[in-house]
């Protein structure tokens, strides 16, 4: 199997798959509210909305990075106070969430395992090593969004 394939099942499995983890994002957000996914527990911490937006951007920020753009990363680090706290909006962020994780598929389909070695100009770090940091980026802000679920 090619490593890409391997990649893209993994990055998938988090999602919604079978993760060695046992929690993907999916299955822990089915059953958030829009009023649970706004709720700020703490002045210190992100919402479970706002990091569901920050793994938006970051999901499209290296998926483009991967495709040869260069990116420059806001300074808010895509960490936005939600505007419309409806569940239409709520349901449209999930939305989005998804359709990231079916830019990725594709992706994954035409990707030439040799790009693995390309360097991002910005840092100098391979696609492979953005790749990797992206899923590792996902499953770190699963962990949180779990943990505030729990505290909700």
């Amino acid at each position: 199997m090619l490593e890409s394939k391997r990649i893209s099942k993994l990055y998938q499995s988090i999602y919604n798959g079978n993760p060695w983890l046992e929690v993907t994002l999916e299955n822990t957000l089915k059953d958030v509210t829009a009023e649970q996914a706004y709720r700020k527990i703490n002045p210190n911490l992100n919402t479970i909305w706002e990091i569901v937006h920050h793994l938006i951007q970051w999901r499209k920020n290296i998926l483009r990075r991967v495709q040869g753009e260069t990116i420059i990363t806001p300074d808010h680090n895509y960490f936005v106070p939600i505007i419309d706290p409806s569940e239409v909006a709520w349901a449209q962020s999930l939305q989005t969430l998804a359709k990231s994780q079916e830019s990725w598929n594709a992706f994954f389909e035409e990707f030439d395992d040799a790009d693995f070695d390309k360097i991002y100009v910005n840092n100098n770090h391979t696609y492979y090593e953005h790749i990797h940091g992206i899923i590792q980026h996902d499953t770190y802000h699963l962990g949180q969004i779990v943990i505030l679920k729990k505290m909700l």
